[in-house]
């Protein structure tokens, strides 16, 4: 973290009850005290004001003070507290106190949630103006946490427009970079609350296995624990391993660390400390009471003596027993003894901090305490009722809130609670897990709620494995974008209008994303329409070419359409000079040895991939991958030696949407052949290259290739009519009719059919 809330003296403006510090010309730190008391200490909030030095001038006329830079001006009432500046969206005048149509940031939890509910400001607004204002407790010189004056106001003010990244990225350098998540977060976790028995839990992780579904985090819910306590005490407190259920505890951390998995047990710790815990007594004598006492030690996290306890006393035996990290399912009050302080933010900020005292990356799960939250990851949203309208809202949800700078929040993918059995629902909600920040499936204690895809119809079943399997795939990708995320400040998740902050349309598709730099998500969240057996999506492309992920249709971007898609597919998008790095197998534990990466042709193209150790603080390397559309060049740049990637790698290019028969390889002073075999299922030309060592760059070339969208376009037609549940007759008509026209045009003749059909057919065609 950041932690120089120091500003440059240069930035500082001062006259009598105002003190207004310049961090940049778009960004404006602005306080009014009558006691001209202003604060400098670092808050929960903001961690660093040291901002190179940004020019600005200051006027004065009929008792207004005018500061002004290069982007931006500001007006201030000399004697009260009131200031106004122009819109730099509008260009009207905008006063303090005066509504904005604020963009959305996130909420703390979405606990009962059965659908929306309403956001938190983030950061930006229609008008182009940004407030924060930091009420927040700040830190003294020792270190400890007091409380601010109520009668002093410290507000933040962003006027970065429609310039979203660059305000994003000054949020992070005002309240702290967003962590280098751990690698093995970004793959699949299984979770569920059910009171599984050690050997139940092992066999489950066993059959996972043998079904080739990937699982990187087990996380073990409240059951880990005592529940069956004495009378009058609390039972969703515990830091007692429950033997009856898990009677070798360090044993089986040892088996699932054996398995690849890193675990994390759930924590309420709102309860204290009681009698009947296992570490009563040490905990009792670190406090200084008789450890015969049988009084409950008050859970109170801002007494550094109970603290301190907590974490030496209470869990880290657990941690050299193996547990990884923890989930603090806090749920209670918002305010502790300090007034205005956040028990829950502390449980972030101590817990964060204690999960790097070794050397390794921390990673917590917990529930959002406000701006500043996105240096404390991983979010736990909730718990969501079972039902499409939570589907519906989560995927606005998580990109919204990068307008906060929070950008890892983790569902309960499925839903947590009541609802109905919809296995529909259930496919459609994991393949959004899998295109969303954490992929953590999720149910509540309730014999017929729990996820294994197993549960579920065999069509379902087998989706969700594909899309589980593709999570893990993804992680050269995804561990790229964490570390973008980290570095420069882009999330994961954000909304169009981030990339595309000029074009109307990016504010009017809220349920799609950008998901990193290389593809546009737009998740089903609706049920399949009866006569199709397809679900519709509204989608806007924008101007450009992009291709469909899934079933390698080509799309001209700059409109919008209805992306019609079966079970087994949801809209997905990548811009033509896409690349796209994928694990062939699905280790996460490792960097792989076999790289298979998407080319997607029409455009040049870059992609930088970032791979390290995935746990620590030691750098990383970087292998650069380039595509010369034009020349029919493609080049992966080696990143040279690093004690944590392979001797040796073999890459398999797979040239989405194009026949290639052959491909020539050159790499060092070697040069061959390769002969391109086209996949009907990935609609691409894969060239498995010769293994390489990692220090040697590789140029690929290819000479003739063919197009195959009609083909595809022909292919996905007849699987659209085949599906549909519509006379035969009519679907022979229609499929006889477009391919008389070569699928260029509908013939005036179908112009009569529904509504639905129409436009699938439309979308296949790319008529828009």
């Amino acid at each position: 973290m950041d932690q120089n809330p120091q500003p440059h003296g240069a930035h500082i403006f001062h006259r009598h009850f105002w003190r207004v510090t310049v961090l940049t010309s778009m960004l404006f730190r602005i306080e009014f005290d009558p006691a001209e008391l202003f604060e400098d200490r670092m808050s929960q909030i903001v961690t660093g004001r040291s901002f190179a030095e940004t020019p600005y001038t200051v006027s004065a006329q009929d008792g207004r003070i005018q500061i002004s830079t290069a982007d931006a001006a500001i007006w201030l009432n000399e004697t009260r507290f009131r200031f106004s500046v122009k819109s730099p969206c509008t260009g009207a005048i905008w006063s303090y106190g005066d509504p904005l149509h604020n963009l959305g940031g996130t909420a703390r939890t979405l606990d009962m949630a059965d659908g929306a509910i309403q956001l938190e400001d983030g950061i930006f607004s229609e008008e182009g103006i940004g407030l924060l204002e930091d009420k927040s407790c700040v830190f003294t010189a020792s270190g400890v946490l007091c409380s601010r004056r109520s009668d002093a106001a410290d507000v933040y003010l962003f006027l970065y427009g429609k310039n979203y990244s660059r305000g994003l990225q000054d949020f992070y350098r005002l309240c702290g970079a967003t962590p280098l998540l751990p690698r093995y977060a970004l793959g699949n976790w299984w979770s569920r609350f059910w009171p599984y028995t050690q050997q139940e839990y092992l066999a489950l992780m066993d059959r996972f296995e043998r079904e080739r579904l990937p699982f990187s985090v087990a996380v073990l819910d409240m059951d880990w624990h005592l529940t069956s306590v004495p009378d009058g005490y609390n039972s969703w407190t515990g830091y007692t391993w429950n033997r009856e259920l898990l009677p070798h505890p360090a044993e089986l951390l040892t088996q699932l660390h054996a398995r690849g998995k890193h675990v994390t047990l759930n924590l309420h710790p709102a309860a204290g400390v009681q009698p009947f815990e296992q570490r009563y007594a040490q905990m009792a004598l670190a406090m200084g009471m008789a450890p015969d006492a049988q009084r409950t030690i008050p859970f109170d996290f801002t007494d550094i003596c109970f603290r301190n306890a907590y974490f030496s006393v209470l869990l880290h035996p657990m941690e050299q027993e193996g547990v990884d990290f923890w989930w603090i399912d806090w749920q209670q009050e918002a305010e502790s003894r300090i007034p205005g302080l956040d028990p829950l933010w502390l449980l972030n900020h101590y817990h964060f901090i204690e999960a790097a005292r070794h050397g390794k990356r921390p990673l917590i799960l917990s529930r959002y305490a406000g701006p500043g939250s996105h240096r404390y990851p991983v979010g736990f949203s909730g718990d969501t009722v079972v039902s499409w309208e939570s589907l519906r809202f989560q995927p606005y949800f998580t990109s919204t809130a990068s307008n906060i700078g929070y950008g890892w929040w983790s569902h309960d993918i499925g839903g947590h609670m009541d609802g109905i059995r919809d296995d529909e629902l259930i496919c459609r909600w994991i393949q959004f897990g899998v295109f969303s920040p954490i992929n953590r499936l999720h149910s509540t204690c309730n014999r017929f709620a729990g996820k294994e895809p197993w549960h579920f119809r065999h069509d379902i079943r087998e989706i969700m494995g594909d899309f589980l399997r593709l999570r893990h795939q993804m992680i050269p990708y995804l561990y790229t974008m964490n570390h973008r995320c980290h570095t420069e400040g882009i999330p994961l998740i954000r909304p169009m209008y981030h990339g595309f902050p000029k074009e109307e349309a990016a504010y009017c598709c809220p349920n799609q994303y950008e998901f990193g730099s290389q593809m546009i998500v737009a998740p089903a969240v609706s049920p399949c329409c009866p006569k199709l057996e397809m679900a519709g999506t509204d989608v806007w492309l924008p101007p450009g070419m992009y291709y469909d992920f899934f079933t390698g249709v080509r799309y001209v971007g700059g409109r919008r359409l209805r992306a019609f898609r079966p079970l087994s597919s949801i809209p997905v998008f990548v811009r033509a000079g896409g690349i796209i790095p994928t694990a062939k197998f699905h280790c996460i534990d490792e960097n792989p040895k076999q790289l298979f990466l998407r080319i997607y042709p029409g455009a040049d193209g870059c992609f930088t991939m970032y791979e390290d150790d995935g746990i620590s603080s030691a750098p990383g390397a970087k292998t650069q991958f380039l595509l010369f559309w034009k020349q029919r060049h493609f080049v992966i740049r080696a990143p040279g030696r690093h004690p944590f990637l392979p001797r040796k790698r073999v890459f398999t290019l797979c040239f989405c949407g194009i026949v290639v028969k052959e491909a020539t390889v050159r790499c060092g002073l070697s040069e061959y052949k390769v002969r391109c075999i086209y996949d009907n299922t990935l609609k691409g030309s894969l060239a498995e290259l010769a293994e390489s060592e990692t220090d040697q760059d590789i140029h690929v070339f290819i000479q003739d290739y063919l197009s195959v969208q009609v083909e595809i376009r022909r292919e996905n037609l007849f699987c659209l009519l085949q599906r549909a549940q519509i006379e035969t007759n009519l679907k022979e008509s229609i499929f006889n009719a477009l391919e008389a026209t070569s699928y260029q045009f509908f013939p005036q003749k179908l112009n009569s059919l529904p509504t639905s059909l129409y436009e699938a057919i439309e979308e296949v065609l790319g008529l828009y």
